[in-house]
């Protein structure tokens, strides 16, 4: 009998992030293996903007950067087929959008640029976001209840709901570094918990981030047009490109700290960094942007 499509697509995609499991059963357990897959094999980056190239919400487009060509890419992408991953192997997904926080304004963004899933299993509702980056990545979905920790490698997660938006934080640890050259670096966050995003229940389709698409990669105030960014989670943490700074984050939790390796590499290195460590190779040549637009690790 021949396959569909759809099928062999998926196929690809399970090769893509190493899963290797049955996905006959489509219960929790499984969901949590994919996601984890998901963000430890593919990176979070948006190094097409910094390349020359065009960031697409164009699904064909999507999956042959991320699977065929083995590239990462930001949330619209990799959320985006996430989504239609899960809905393709037989999920009950959902896409919403949210609203990223901004901490120099101390308030979540005017508008809705971020999309993540809401997965709905046995009656219970899950939302899996496998592409913010850094130390705020989710390794696995975290239970749509409220006011409830929810600890995963990376720090303590909770879901608060006010009214009909829910608001997403992070309990996290004290960060310890290596270098003492970046005891002070902008790219390292203090705080104790972290805002992240909030967002309605409200179901989008994919022609509702057509233009935040546009205006991450073009509004020369975007986070996006001003840093290059490429990081990827690990077994032990994660690490990260930002700019010239790359950065090894090892996560430990017996001690309540994360441990941060930082160190500048020149141009000279970019290549051999995105290779060795994301496992990325670029088809044009990336011009690293480090601007003094607030993000950190």
């Amino acid at each position: 009998m021949s396959q569909s499509i759809g099928e062999m697509m998926l196929k690809e995609y399970f090769k893509r992030i190493g899963f290797h499991s049955s996905y006959e059963k489509l219960d929790l357990a499984t969901l949590s293996l994919l996601h984890k897959r998901h963000v430890m094999s593919i990176p979070f980056e948006n190094l097409s903007i910094h390349c020359g190239e065009k960031i697409t919400m164009d699904l064909e487009v999507i999956f042959n950067k991320v699977v065929r060509c083995s590239r990462g890419g930001w949330c619209l992408e990799n959320n985006y087929l996430f989504g239609w991953v899960l809905k393709e192997m037989g999920y009950n997904t959902t896409t919403l959008s949210s609203r990223v926080f901004n901490s120099l304004l101390n308030d979540f963004s005017a508008w809705d640029s971020h999309l993540i899933n809401k997965v709905v299993i046995d009656g219970k509702a899950y939302i899996a976001d496998v592409s913010f980056g850094v130390s705020n990545q989710l390794w696995e979905p975290l239970e749509l209840v409220s006011a409830k920790g929810q600890c995963q490698a990376p720090g303590v997660f909770r879901l608060t709901e006010k009214g009909d938006v829910w608001m997403l934080e992070k309990t996290c640890r004290k960060p310890e570094v290596v270098n003492s050259e970046f005891a002070k670096s902008s790219l390292i966050s203090w705080a104790e918990t972290k805002l992240i995003y909030c967002f309605t229940l409200q179901p989008r389709e994919a022609d509702y981030f057509f233009n935040a698409c546009h205006q991450l990669q073009t509004n020369p105030a975007s986070l996006f047009t001003n840093k290059s960014i490429c990081s990827l989670q690990t077994p032990t943490g994660f690490r990260a490109l930002l700019g010239w700074t790359y950065s090894d984050v090892t996560y430990k939790p017996e001690h309540g700290v994360d441990v941060i390796d930082m160190r500048h590499i020149s141009d000279d290195e970019i290549e051999q960094i995105l290779s060795e460590k994301f496992n990325i190779q670029l088809k044009n040549k990336l011009q690293p942007v480090n601007n003094k637009t607030f993000y950190t690790l």
